[in-house]
């Protein structure tokens, strides 16, 4: 069944050499009850521990059932003892975070037995020592007695070939010594027996042969085996633990120390509890960046006008001037009309435009040169009135109709734009509702108030309101208003001289089928300081109202007349051609429009249209090329530097936590390896392989990671309510704190691969443990 040939182990410190086994030679019968006496350092005990494949030889042979150990590796040492050899220790060797069914299935599970089989063999084995009433409890409600019995019913409850017992009575009193002696005596009936002790009056009573053991040789046998057996078919079985048995292994032994878990899992948790506060700041704090930015770039957005000026076209301001002496006067262009562009806001430029990438900018707006006919019926009779100063009930003459081209929008008046919901979105983000409601259309037009409710008194008084400076308005006189916008052929009449005037302002103009009914739906009032310059205070309307009026009137009879005429069709001036296309557009004879405004998303998507409108003008001529007004610039260059050193600091925070956390994992799942060393002995004793022990040690550092990155996430959320609180206190900013669930799953698996990674290490370091030096450790 089983010998040795002429094995040695030696061991040694320093220059000295302990010869634990000195060219040791014995056989074993497949059934006997051994006993190995001997003082203590003799050697019995390296030599129990060599047969059960804790220490391995250093040279000789160990056989089994005739085939040699010589080329076995580790895997198949394992293997060996998890499935041909049973320990019964004097310590007992009960792991005590599992009950004593799980003790006892223990070396079943790293075999890969089913569940029931496992339970079956487990039920079998603890009724035979006598536990049958106790496969429930804990190992620290059993007697010294009862623990040796949980450690013989584990050592046969595998059926194992061979019981190697160290010492098995050396902590159990004269009486249950006895009764163990006499169980194992039992089992020596069925397998081979090797127990090593001290005590020779048991070695006499119990076993059939006795070895004397001293200075690592066999002094004195009492029945020697002498037959050799012939080399058979000896298979091992591989030893192999899954994830979730380590997992179940490590949760138990976690769940034992309920306070030191919670603690641990706290100061693990505190890298993530920074990470999280620093992320639900980051988000707050963007948010309002964002908001900022948005507002910012709403009061300056990107202006593409008919007319703009070149950064390029002048002379440097610092260029040295020197006075001439000359008595001559010399004629030059100057720097401003040098710096002077045209764009050509061509159909294919405007399409280029509409091409623009929405998430860089959602809000587009179009301005155009173009007058309006209004109407309002004031006291029961119709009145012409505009929404700005420049509006047909002025245009009189040329210089009315230029100061239209100038500014389209005039006094009191302000254009938003119309996007694809009517610009309800932009008016909701700047603007909250007094009266009324948001417009549903490019009919309705809105009221711009200032947040003390003030607003244009040339608003006011442009819509015919007989009004004085400091006048206050109840919301239901002005909500609600109605005004007409007359077509070109029903506002203007011709003369037989050929130029056109402006019709009466009549009942019956105002009541005209074609009419365009525009009612003021709402009134707005800014939402915050920031805002108080996206629209001026006023009258304000969608671009889509002006590009509607135009469409009606682009080919009514003035216009048409106008682009003709080489005259102020209503004045009768004569004009160039520049001032014709003026009067044509303030007629809404062109669809092209007088400026276009962009209003980037935030500063680094403002760079992105810029780059994008700059792309359109490479590879053309000067003239061709469409130059555009970016006033938030300097405020980009100034915040965008700030911006990103802020976010590198945070990282930097950031990174540094979670270093932090990961050695905090690595020292706690160290301390646990040195803790649990004993254990680690019982499971390799078991025939666990080096990976199962990682594994064990890698499912203790995943649990403690997903609990601590769990409890961190929430700490950190709870963290939120208080800091929200004294923020608000301290800048006035609301709900700044905010943690995105998604970031808190984030952090909790970071948490988890972190913690893992921090301790491999340990565990790694856990499955190199000599196993009969680590049963040894207290």
């Amino acid at each position: 069944m089983l010998e040795l040939k002429h094995i040695k182990k030696y061991y040694y410190v320093g220059d000295s050499v302990t010869k634990a086994l000195d060219d040791v030679s014995v056989a074993f019968r497949s059934q006997e009850f051994v006993a190995i006496l001997g003082p203590s350092g003799s050697g019995k005990t390296t030599m129990l521990n060599g047969i059960g494949g804790l220490d391995i030889y250093d040279s000789g042979d160990l056989a089994i059932e005739g085939k040699s150990t010589k080329d076995f590796s580790e895997a198949d040492w394992d293997a060996y003892r998890n499935n041909s050899v049973g320990f019964i220790f004097q310590s007992y060797n009960i792991i005590g975070h599992l009950s004593i069914l799980d003790n006892v299935e223990m070396g079943m599970t790293l075999s890969g037995v089913s569940n029931q089989e496992k339970k079956e063999k487990a039920l079998k084995a603890l009724d035979r020592v006598g536990l049958t009433d106790h496969i429930g409890k804990k190992p620290n409600q059993l007697s010294g007695g009862q623990l040796q019995r949980v450690a013989i019913a584990r050592a046969i409850a595998n059926e194992p070939e061979i019981l190697l017992c160290d010492e098995p009575t050396g902590a159990l009193d004269t009486e249950t010594s006895d009764e163990i002696m006499q169980l194992i005596k039992e089992l020596s009936a069925e397998r081979l027996v090797i127990m090593v002790t001290h005590n020779p009056d048991l070695a006499r009573q119990y076993a059939d042969r006795i070895i004397e053991f001293a200075d690592g040789k066999i002094q004195h046998d009492s029945d020697p085996y002498d037959e050799h057996a012939d080399a058979e078919q000896f298979e091992l079985k591989k030893t192999k633990m899954t994830f979730w048995t380590a997992l179940k292994l490590s949760f138990n032994n976690i769940r034992t120390k309920k306070g030191r878990t919670t603690l641990t899992a706290f100061a693990s948790s505190i890298g993530i509890i920074g990470i999280a506060i620093v992320l639900a700041l980051s988000n707050g704090f963007q948010a309002q960046i964002n908001k900022t930015q948005a507002n910012t770039l709403a009061q300056f957005p990107v202006t593409i006008s008919q007319t703009a000026t070149s950064t390029t076209g002048g002379a440097n301001s610092n260029d040295k001037v020197k006075t001439s002496k000359s008595n001559q006067v010399k004629a030059k262009v100057s720097d401003a009309d040098k710096a002077t562009h045209t764009n050509k806001l061509t159909k294919g430029y405007l399409n280029y435009v509409k091409k623009l990438d929405s998430k860089l900018s959602k809000n587009v707006t179009y301005t155009y040169s173009t007058g309006m006919n209004l109407l309002r019926e004031v006291d029961g009779k119709a009145k012409t009135v505009s929404f700005s100063n420049t509006d047909s009930s002025n245009a009189n003459s040329a210089s009315a109709m230029s100061a239209a081209m100038a500014n389209s929008t005039g006094v009191g008046v302000s254009v938003y734009p119309s996007a694809n919901d009517g610009g309800t979105t932009f008016l909701k983000k700047h603007y909250k509702l007094l009266s009324g409601a948001y417009p549903k259309g490019a009919n309705d037009v809105v009221l711009i108030v200032d947040r003390d409710n003030s607003t244009n008194i040339n608003a006011l008084k442009n819509l015919g309101y007989s009004v004085k400076d400091n006048q206050k308005f109840n919301y239901g006189k002005i909500v609600g208003t109605t005004i007409k916008a007359v077509n070109n052929n029903d506002y203007y009449q011709s003369l037989t001289t050929g130029n056109y005037v402006p019709n009466k302002a009549t009942t019956s103009l105002y009541n005209k089928t074609d009419n365009t009914t525009i009612k003021i739906a709402g009134i707005l009032r800014v939402k915050s300081k920031s805002s108080e310059n996206v629209l001026a205070s006023g009258i304000a309307y969608s671009d889509k109202l002006t590009q509607n009026i135009i469409q009606a009137n682009k080919n009514s009879k003035i216009v048409k007349a106008q682009k003709k005429a080489d005259s102020n069709v209503i004045t009768g001036q004569n004009v160039d051609n520049t001032t014709k296309k003026t009067l044509v557009s303030y007629l809404g004879g062109s669809t092209t429009p007088a400026s276009i405004l962009i209003y980037p998303n935030t500063f680094k998507n403002k760079d992105k249209v810029l780059s994008y409108l700059d792309k359109y003008n490479k590879g053309k001529s000067k003239a061709d090329k469409v130059i555009y007004t970016d006033m938030a610039g300097t405020v980009s260059s100034l915040t965008g530097g700030l911006m990103d050193a802020i976010t590198y600091v945070l990282v930097a925070f950031a990174g540094i936590s979670l270093v932090t956390s990961m050695i905090m994992i690595a020292i706690i799942t160290y301390t646990s390896v040195l803790e649990r060393t004993k254990e680690i002995g019982i499971l390799k004793a078991l025939g666990a392989r080096k990976k199962d022990i990682t594994r064990v040690f890698d499912a203790e550092t995943f649990i403690l990671g997903v609990g601590s990155g769990a409890l961190g996430v929430v700490i950190a959320w709870l963290l939120t309510f208080p800091i929200n609180i004294v923020l608000q206190n301290i800048t006035d900013l609301s709900n700044v704190a905010h943690l995105n669930p998604v970031h808190g799953i984030v952090l909790i698996i970071i948490s988890t691969v972190l913690t893992m990674l921090g301790g491999h290490i340990p565990a790694r370091m856990a499955a190199k443990k000599d196993a009969a030096t680590a049963l040894r450790s207290e």
